[in-house]
């Protein structure tokens, strides 16, 4: 019967002009493997140019990840009230510019604003703040929005995983940030405190001395070696 059926979540993903959309797009995929989640997405305009230049992908592409679609001048969407039930907000990645107007509390677009309502309703807000080096006013901002409850989750990569590719380390800083703001189903697995996870390293798989170095052909994949 449709009165039994459990509530569904709703989770918000915003996408903003900063480096890195690559895992607001890899966030929008994992969520859409949980059948309860419902995801609202905003693509701030600098958003929409980062996601061409860094992924080769058109913002309907991305739009078709999602369940529902705000403007980021849609003040009115439903986001944008304390009343609407959300589960979660995840901003991937975050701009200073957005990370300052949600620090001073400056609502000027949907994005600011829907961050805004998490904050004050008591939700878990993730910020995948991106840039460096950072100045004192950027700490400073990083400072206020954590004081007023927000997650600061820079998309730090981790390598104790040993990762094959750029897109296992999308994968793992995806996963990481969704279970901190509580879809624990979707997170990483856990560190078992062996490196190589109690086997040895395959003949193929690369040995510490080299580094991946990523070539911008629209492939998280396309990666090879170097020795230092």
């Amino acid at each position: 019967m449709r009165g039994s059926e459990a509530p569904r979540r709703n989770v918000v993903v915003a996408i903003t002009g900063a480096s890195g959309a690559v895992f607001g797009v890899r966030v929008l995929e994992l969520l859409r493997g949980l059948p309860d989640v419902t995801t609202h997405l905003v693509v701030s305009k600098a958003g929409m140019l980062t996601l061409r230049q860094e992924c080769d992908l058109a913002v309907d592409e991305v739009k078709r990840l999602a369940d529902v679609v705000h403007r980021s001048g849609e003040i009115g969407a439903t986001i944008a009230s304390g009343s609407f039930p959300v589960e979660a907000m995840l901003v991937a990645p975050c701009s200073i510019k957005t990370l300052s107007a949600i620090a001073t509390g400056y609502t000027d677009d949907l994005v600011a604003r829907a961050a805004d309502v998490c904050l004050k309703e008591g939700r878990p807000l993730l910020l995948m703040v991106r840039e460096t080096p950072l100045h004192l006013g950027h700490l400073r901002s990083m400072t206020a929005a954590a004081e007023a409850g927000a997650i600061i989750a820079p998309p730090v990569p981790a390598f104790y995983q040993r990762p094959e590719s750029l897109a296992d380390l999308v994968d793992h800083t995806a996963r990481r940030a969704l279970a901190r703001v509580g879809l624990r189903e979707l997170a990483a697995p856990a560190w078992d405190g062996d490196v190589t996870g109690g086997r040895q390293a395959s003949p193929g798989r690369r040995q510490p001395g080299f580094v991946e170095t990523t070539h911008r052909n629209g492939s998280l994949n396309a990666i090879t070696t170097e020795k230092v």
